[in-house]
């Protein structure tokens, strides 16, 4: 259940965090050996030493898991909700071998106090002596930052058997570091806002990554921080009030598709600065002309001409937006500043909303790709089976690195040679001894999933929605 026990691969660009690696070769040695002598009963409490390390509940819509997906890793880390007990996950709770009886309270100097809930696979006592503990560390990107940057500690603990008097749990989880560059070597979905959920309060790579797009934007005047506060908040609500979006809390498939909208409209030409009346120039009303049948206000010809059809059209635009009442009030049927400004607003959104549509697309393909279960979830290396290696033999096949009538859903040579192919051509890796060739990692798994959809998205435009 416990993210140190796999085997992590990098592409070349990501390099294995050197606590992974201990983590790693530290359980390699010691889970082999497990005690054989008599347990000694303790009846006062004792001095322990332990090797500790630290794993988290996962949640949908995360930036980034540790093994590619969320069903993998609760199966690497449990469901994340109760301790093998029963008990709901909460700060200080730990996963002890099974000699140490539910509900037996440790201290940890520099930690906290603790109490055992849960049990693991690879949580034993060792032969040197020393005993496993692992630590609950949050929920969601958070939790997973600060399991990946916890490691494995060496303390030496004061354990409180059962039966004599146990102190209560203090354990401050937010002392524990969670640095948002620990999740970036597992990062996905960079490329896919609309498959994250950041919300106010948060902290993680999600709320970075929007924090970093709505800057870029010019919402936020800040730096992205990873936390999503006060600043973030009203950086969030003015972009949803511009574009006309229901004022929310967090992001949502529709608020991210403007979002990205947003940030392929931006550079673009802005239209007419001109103000118009009777006296423009005709390529400054052909323009007003152009703009207003774009936004389905005006319905005559490109001619260039102040006539009354532009006068109607231009009131009628006034209109909505409340900038008048009659067509005799006072600037009606002409294109002043305060008319000028809701215009291009109106312009802005209405740009922006057909590239949301195309995101929009694109994510409904990710969903229907998920319901049917032909979605690409998770890592894959050698010697793994099964429907995930099918799927991935298929996705091969449709990009022409697979041959598709040997699919068998086995992770063997051939399909480790195809990989391989493939991320050459993506330009994922340079050379066969570059770490992450021939495994399916983030950025292989990433660069897959894009070119998944972008073939439905083709599809699906030249033939329909029943073409999935």
């Amino acid at each position: 259940m416990k993210i140190q026990t796999h085997q992590l691969y990098r592409t070349k660009e990501q390099r294995v965090p050197q606590h992974i690696i201990v983590l790693l070769s530290a359980i390699a040695i010691f889970l082999p050996y497990h005690t054989y002598s008599n347990p000694v009963i303790h009846t006062e409490p004792y001095t322990q030493e332990f090797v500790i390390t630290a794993y988290y509940s996962p949640l949908p819509n995360q930036c980034c898991y540790v093994k590619g997906g969320e069903e993998v890793d609760k199966i690497l880390n449990g469901q994340g909700l109760h301790g093998a007990d029963g008990t709901a996950v909460y700060p200080g709770m730990i996963a002890a071998p099974s000699s140490y009886p539910f509900g037996t309270t440790i201290t940890l100097p520099g930690l906290g106090t603790v109490r055992v809930n849960d049990r693991g696979g690879a949580i034993n006592e060792l032969g040197n002596g020393k005993h496993r503990l692992d630590i609950w560390a949050g929920h969601g990107e958070e939790g997973l930052a600060r399991a990946l940057a916890f490691g494995v500690q060496r303390v030496k603990g004061t354990v409180y058997p059962n039966g004599t008097a146990q102190p209560d749990v203090q354990f401050d989880l937010a002392a524990l570091p969670a640095p948002i560059d620990e999740l970036r070597t597992y990062f996905i979905e960079k490329d896919n806002l609309l498959a994250l959920r950041p919300k106010v309060g948060d902290r993680g790579l999600s709320v970075y990554l929007l924090q970093d797009y709505l800057h870029d934007i010019g919402y936020l005047k800040r730096g992205p921080t990873g936390f999503f506060g006060e600043q973030t908040k009203n950086s969030w609500y003015a972009f949803l009030h511009d574009y006309q979006l229901k004022i929310s809390d967090g992001l949502d498939a529709t608020s991210a598709a403007f979002v990205l909208g947003a940030k392929q409209r931006k550079g673009a030409e802005q239209p007419f600065e001109q103000f118009i009346d009777p006296s423009a120039s005709k390529d400054s009303i052909a323009e007003a002309q152009r703009l207003l049948r774009f936004l389905g206000y005006y319905k005559g010809r490109t001619s260039g001409i102040y006539d009354d059809n532009l006068f109607a059209s231009i009131v009628k635009f006034q209109q909505e937006h409340g900038l008048v009442g009659t067509a005799e009030d006072n600037g009606a049927g002409r294109i002043g500043p305060v008319t000028s400004k809701a215009i291009r607003a109106e312009w802005d959104r209405s740009i922006v909303a057909i590239h949301a549509n195309r995101y929009l697309d694109l994510h409904a393909i990710d969903t229907k790709l998920e319901e049917k279960g032909n979605r690409l979830r998770q890592f894959l290396g050698d010697d793994y089976n099964g429907g995930q290696v099918r799927l991935l033999q298929r996705a091969l096949a449709d990009l022409g690195f697979f041959d598709a009538t040997k699919i068998n859903g086995n992770f063997g040579p051939m399909t480790k040679d195809a990989v391989m192919a493939y991320q050459f051509d993506r330009k994922i890796i340079t050379s066969k001894s570059d770490k992450g060739a021939g495994y399916v990692g983030p950025t292989t798994l990433r660069f897959l999933r894009n070119d998944q959809r972008n073939i439905l998205y083709h599809l699906v435009r030249a033939q329909g929605w029943n073409a999935l």
